[in-house]
């Protein structure tokens, strides 16, 4: 597999002709907090530009801080909700997250498998808050079902170190390429490591505790590692920034993107709207995907409204990080 994964130009039929925003559709749980889920994957496609076609396979319990319980829909019913749209609608990239059960994984392989023209970003999340026998059976279906239809695979070093390499014993982390490796040998084409955390650089005179901690983001093949991106470590704990990052990606490649071009803009963009997070509970940060949109300027009287520690900048001639203009 090259780093070409643009949809085939026949499949965009008359939407695309019309100027009509790339539709994305993308398998999910509903999540209340709005962090992440199919609530997280509209808000993130909207931004970027797209259309979000939300099928909702799962509703979690949850709030901003943790998961407590999730319900699986049954998988009849989330097989009827993606075929009736998918016969309706002309779609140019699939984004797959939490799928509730193993039902529900087959389900969705079996529905990707018709579609093999059109990219697959899959995101696989930490899921320690389902009960054991559960995540395992959830795990493997997702390995043999999920995996051989995935272009990019999107996760955490920790939690693709655990899936894709349950057996590693060394002291030494897991590498993106071993990784990848890895998840190529089940047929996916990439992975797209995050938080992979590298040494800290040696702090000046005065400079504050924890500072110099970088945290690197890197797309890799089986070849070795091909682009990413470091962040610098905070403090602050977020939600929903995998969702945001991999659906993200599934709209730039929807759009034609190369691969190497939509991974340096999605993460980007995750950047950006962690940078514009925002606390709506009294648990975690929670993405601005908006950020682009917010004026810098308020009616006369609410200067003191103003954040005094900066934010984003806002070019009134932006337009969404998917149209014609780039986020960075």
């Amino acid at each position: 597999m090259t780093d070409s994964l643009a949809p085939d130009p026949q499949a965009d039929d008359t939407a695309a002709m019309d100027g009509a925003p790339v539709c994305v559709l993308a398998f999910n749980a509903a999540d209340a907090s709005g962090a992440g889920g199919v609530a997280g994957d509209v808000a993130t496609i909207a931004a970027m530009g797209g259309h979000a076609l939300p099928i909702t396979c799962a509703v979690c319990v949850r709030d901003t801080a943790e998961v407590f319980d999730h319900e699986a829909l049954d998988a009849d019913l989330v097989d009827e909700q993606a075929r009736t749209i998918l016969e309706d609608t002309p779609v140019g990239g699939f984004k797959v997250g939490f799928l509730g059960d193993a039902e529900n994984v087959t389900v969705v392989a079996e529905l990707l498998s018709d579609y093999t023209d059109i990219p697959v970003v899959a995101y696989l999340g930490n899921l320690g808050w389902m009960e054991e026998d559960a995540r395992q059976s959830y795990l493997d279906a997702w390995r043999e079902l999920i995996l051989p239809a995935t272009a990019v695979l999107v996760g955490s070093h920790q939690t693709l170190t655990d899936f894709l390499l349950p057996e590693w014993d060394s002291e030494r982390p897991a590498s993106p390429r071993e990784l990848a490796v890895a998840a190529a040998q089940a047929g996916t084409g990439f992975v797209l490591v995050t938080g992979v955390m590298l040494a800290s650089r040696k702090a000046g005179v005065g400079a504050a505790a924890g500072s110099g901690q970088f945290i690197d983001n890197v797309l890799a093949g089986p070849q070795g590692a091909i682009t990413g991106e470091k962040f610098e470590h905070v403090e602050a704990t977020f939600v929903g920034a995998g969702d945001t990052l991999s659906a993200a990606l599934a709209t730039l490649l929807a759009v034609g993107s190369e691969l190497q071009a939509a991974v340096g803009e999605a993460l980007q963009f995750l950047d950006q709207s962690l940078e514009a997070g925002f606390a709506p509970g009294m648990g975690h940060v929670v993405p601005d995907r908006f950020f682009w949109a917010m004026g810098d300027e308020l009616p006369e009287g609410d200067e003191g409204d103003l954040p005094t520690d900066g934010g984003p900048e806002f070019d009134p001639h932006q337009t969404p990080p998917g149209g014609s203009r780039s986020v960075h």
